[in-house]
């Protein structure tokens, strides 16, 4: 049972305009739209709690990140059941995404009690330098305030209400507010509903976290304008998340705004690559472009290679493996709906060819391959945009010089991928600058789709790839994008933060 309300500061809150949730199994649920009044109130709360909760030591919040994780898991058979029947995702991916959901929470616990995050610097007092004395210098990072969370539809546990975005927030000591995402109220109702029963556990207040359910557009423009939130995070489309940004930037107070919006995450294939295993490399990526019906930010859309009988082989080897992958329930019917939108329209492109054509039907979909050459990428910039979903394209460049020259055409990538052996050394070297500019994680031989929560971890890149070039939504440095660097200058040191009494 569902109870299809918002979570405002603890209370349970039934108002809004009712919507249904779109199930794969067509029982749907019944749920209470947000509203601006209704964010109101969270965004209100939500700063009334921050003083106190930004003034908890590292121990206290890390032990309260660790109490939602054990609260999300002893919830997880009702996470499971309403999961699989919003999202139509398997059930042993949404136990691995709880998993992923309760371990980055674990791991930024752990990162927040070792201390270094908050990059404390000493200068102490020179008071008879000469010509002038220096004063007593400290710094350490502090907490931004209430922070705005959209939940993602793709991820509805690692991205969503208690995904990496709250989870980094809380860490950091902000208090959060999330916009849920109407693909999977459910789901995210049960998750608001562990971080409540954590909250009440621990005795702390209860405006630290409130959870308002998908509304019209209003609800969100409400949420990332309130003047007192301070930052917001967000993955998604190009358009809504552009959207936001925008929004962000006209107020009064401009705020940052952490976006993904969207990568087609292009491999290069090498020729020493290409030579002895293209075949192995085509299953590879037909096995990544396909996970989860091709519905990751970081699926390998786009492949490029030069032209010759081992891009041949290739070709010929992806199409057939792509052929072997039965429909897929996509997670939602509009998202299916762009799928084959974008697909046709790359199909029906000037200079591009299909190799794979399948059928898709109602929320279902079937891989699409398409082959193309770099001289049609570049006359049509948009073949080198995110499709989401399970569509491949396959370019082939006359030699080494047009892939670089191809490379610098790109725009801003979460990920950029090069199959080399060790003849393509040389040749690797040559494109590694371009993919730095371009790309914020670059791998070697393997597949972009599993992203690691680690420390080294970077998910953003260039615009569009995310907002903001130098953050990362995933792993510990993600908490960096909601603290602020305050330098108290002879401050006694009763007045000073406990982290700087040292």
């Amino acid at each position: 049972m569902t109870k299809g309300r918002h979570l405002i500061a603890g209370d349970w809150v039934a108002e809004g305009e009712i919507f249904d949730n779109a199930t794969v199994d067509g029982v749907a649920d019944r749920f209470h739209a947000g509203s601006p009044d209704l964010v109101d109130r969270a965004v209100v709360a939500a700063e009334a709690a921050f003083v106190p909760y930004a003034a908890l030591s590292r121990a206290r919040r890390a032990r309260f990140l660790r109490r939602i994780a054990d609260e999300i898991e002893a919830r997880g058979a009702r996470i499971t059941q309403i999961a699989t029947r919003e999202t139509g995702l398997p059930a042993a991916r949404l136990e691995g995404e709880r998993g992923r959901t309760t371990g980055q929470l674990r791991l930024f616990a752990d990162h927040i009690e070792a201390g270094e995050y908050l990059d404390r610097r000493h200068d102490p007092a020179l008071p008879h330098r000469a010509p002038l004395p220096r004063p007593d210098l400290r710094l350490m990072q502090r907490p931004v305030g209430p922070v705005a969370v959209f939940g993602a539809s793709n991820f509805p546990l690692a991205f969503s209400v208690a995904g990496g975005d709250t989870a980094s927030a809380l860490a950091a000591g902000c208090p959060v507010v999330v916009k849920g995402h109407e693909a999977h109220p459910g789901t995210s109702e049960i998750v608001a509903e562990a971080i409540a029963a954590a909250i009440s556990a621990e005795g702390l207040h209860p405006g630290i976290f409130s959870m308002v359910h998908g509304g019209s557009q209003a609800v969100g423009a409400a949420l990332v304008q309130h003047p007192l939130i301070k930052a917001a995070g967000f993955t998604g489309s190009l358009r809504g998340g552009r959207a936001l940004f925008d929004l962000c930037a006209a107020r009064p107070e401009p705020i940052p705004f952490f976006g993904e919006l969207g990568s087609v995450n292009p491999m290069f294939l090498l020729p020493g690559a290409m030579a002895t295993r293209a075949k192995a490399i085509a299953e590879g990526w037909a096995a990544s472009l396909t996970l989860g019906a091709g519905q990751f930010c970081t699926n390998p859309g786009l492949a490029i290679a030069v032209e010759g009988d081992a891009a041949d082989a290739f070709a010929a080897r992806a199409a057939e493996a792509l052929g072997t992958v039965p429909p897929q329930v996509m997670l939602t019917d509009g998202i299916a709906k762009a799928f084959r939108t974008g697909r046709d329209r790359a199909a029906s492109t000037a200079g591009v060819g299909v190799l794979l054509s399948t059928s898709c039907n109602g929320r279902n979909a079937s891989p699409m391959l398409l082959r193309t050459t770099g001289d049609a990428l570049r006359a049509d910039p948009q073949l080198m945009h995110e499709v989401f979903g399970p569509l491949g394209i396959f370019a082939t460049v006359h030699d080494l010089d047009e892939m670089v020259a191809l490379a610098t055409c790109l725009d801003g990538q979460l990920t950029a991928t090069m199959h080399i052996d060790d003849a393509d050394t040389e040749a690797a070297a040559q494109l590694l600058p371009v993919l730095e500019r371009k790309a914020g994680r670059i791998l070697a031989n393997g597949f972009p789709t599993g992203v690691e929560v680690a420390d080294a971890m970077v998910h953003g890149g260039p615009y569009p790839a995310s907002t903001n070039f130098g953050a990362t939504s995933v792993g510990t440095m993600a908490i960096r994008r909601w603290l602020r660097p305050v330098c108290y200058q002879n401050l006694p040191k009763d007045l000073l933060p406990e982290d700087l009494r040292v």
